[in-house]
């Protein structure tokens, strides 16, 4: 790894996912100062060197090395790369989208951000215009920018798009498509290499791609350690109640790794009825696996869309008897009237907290008492650091061993 000028990692943010990338890209400066500090220390120590003569050696080298010399009035400390490259994305009348590159990416290891789940305006236009894009308006931005960064000259290019789109749509019943694998079909014949996204809907969508590569990471242990954090919650009374089976994994994980029971809720389904929203859903009956009375639960699940399915548990929980209520959530999308639904219940004492990353850009949600934000940027930054040096990512995909290390007190 080049510490002083990894001039071949370039970072483009979409509209969607721009305040996403410039906390990345913060993240990885950090990481490469750190490196390089680090670096130049321990060089320092190994041949006698002064730090200071030590960092400017390395720069040298580093100068000597480029195919292309960037003068540079530092010449003995670490200097910053900028990393983001800057953009152009037009948005015209008829509604068609443009990307342009501003500067130079030939040559380069291109991690493009995009958050296909932001409902807030983004800007188009040189900021003249502003627009709420759905899904597939992100979601076509995002294959125009692969389009121009292909045509630039980009030699390997990554998406980092937190929510995968079209997950859900993943199984064939009957007369309909497979989405979750087409996007990613068209996204691999634009010449895509690889994907990071967080905790994936389902894992078998990495199967259905020829050489395309998806990086699924999960948020477990940064939602673990916000939960430790929240006094009088990891106590003697708490139990991890799994909303679904298909869920069960996911929660079996978070009791494993917290060393408390595992109980279930069994979801008995009306198919006769199509759920409208989170209140009007086609659950009919519930049945508890196990004891919450008294206790403090935690439900776990990758998606809370309208939020029906959980409120309904919430709800049912306390019933039985439950103390205090959480959710830890993945990809808190929040869907229609998902947070008036939520600030009901908290009002009623059907739950105390959600915790919810920030894979999505979210401002309303921000603002509410019962919302508990974590940031995984950093989780993103490690790995597109590592993955730019060909490093293995073994310890960020499965994180149990830094889990371990939170609760035993040694350093992580």
């Amino acid at each position: 790894m080049n510490y002083s000028t990894p001039a071949n990692l370039a970072v483009i943010a979409c509209p969607g996912g721009e305040v996403f990338a410039d906390e990345v890209t913060t993240h990885l400066r950090r990481g490469y100062r750190h490196h390089f500090e680090a670096r130049t220390a321990e060089l320092a120590v190994q041949y006698a060197m002064d730090p200071t003569a030590a960092a400017q050696q390395i720069n040298f080298i580093s100068d000597a090395l480029s195919p292309v010399h960037r003068s540079s009035d530092k010449t003995a400390g670490f200097r910053c790369p900028r990393f983001k490259v800057p953009a152009r994305f037009s948005l015209f009348a008829n509604g068609e989208i443009k990307a342009e590159i501003l500067e130079s990416i030939r040559g380069k290891d291109v991690y493009i951000i995009q958050d296909v789940e932001n409902r807030y305006p983004v800007a188009f236009n040189e900021g003249e215009l502003k627009k709420v894009l759905s899904i597939n308006d992100h979601l076509m931005t995002l294959f125009v920018t692969v389009d121009a960064v292909k045509q630039a000259g980009a030699d390997r290019v990554t998406l980092v798009i937190p929510v995968y789109p079209y997950a859900r749509q993943h199984k064939k019943k009957g007369r309909e498509g497979l989405t979750a694998s087409r996007v990613g079909k068209i996204l691999e014949s634009l010449g895509v290499n690889r994907i990071i996204t967080l905790d994936i809907h389902s894992r078998e969508i990495g199967n259905a791609f020829n050489y395309m590569r998806v990086e699924n990471l999960h948020a477990s242990y940064q939602i673990i350690r916000t939960l430790s954090q929240i006094p009088g919650i990891l106590n003697d009374d708490f139990v991890v109640v799994s909303p679904d089976t298909g869920a069960v994994d996911r929660n079996k994980f978070y009791a494993t790794a917290l060393k408390k029971p595992l109980a279930l809720l069994y979801k008995e389904r009306d198919y006769s009825r199509v759920s409208k929203d989170a209140m009007d859903n086609n659950i009919g009956e519930l049945k508890l696996l196990g004891n919450v009375k008294g206790k403090t639960v935690l439900m776990a699940d990758d998606m809370l869309g309208t939020g029906g399915t959980l409120l309904k548990a919430m709800q049912f929980l306390k019933e039985q008897g439950a103390g205090k209520v959480l959710a830890a959530i993945s990809l808190p999308l929040f869907s229609g009237n998902a947070i008036s639904y939520f600030d009901e219940a908290y009002i009623q004492g059907f739950f105390y907290r959600i915790i919810g990353t920030n894979a999505i850009y979210h401002e309303e949600v921000l603002k509410r008492e019962w919302y508990i934000n974590v940031n995984i940027t950093k989780l993103f930054a490690q790995t597109i650091s590592r993955l730019h040096q060909g490093l293995s990512l073994s310890s960020l995909l499965d994180n149990r061993d830094i889990i371990v290390k939170l609760f035993s007190g040694l350093p992580e």
